[in-house]
């Protein structure tokens, strides 16, 4: 397997893995949300706004790999 091939499939695993882990972490917390949002209706707007900040986060977390991934794409620091 050549250089780029082995590239090519690690940034394929990074951006593949980071959107699962980014999309089941929002599902949950989502999920998490209604169910405190039922139980407590009181509660609703402090926890949407965690809800919201903490969704960027995880956004925010999945994005970093994506960068590091297209740097490896068309920065490739593994050849020289």
């Amino acid at each position: 397997m050549s250089n780029v091939a082995a590239i090519a499939i690690a940034c394929g695993l990074i951006i593949g893995l980071g959107a699962i882990g980014a999309c089941l972490g929002i599902g949950v917390m989502g999920g998490r949300y209604l169910d405190g949002a039922v139980r407590q209706p009181e509660l609703m707007e402090p926890l949407q706004v965690k809800m919201f900040l903490l969704a960027g986060l995880i956004d925010a977390n999945f994005l970093i790999g994506v960068g590091i991934a297209m740097m490896f794409v068309f920065a490739n620091p593994f050849t020289g």
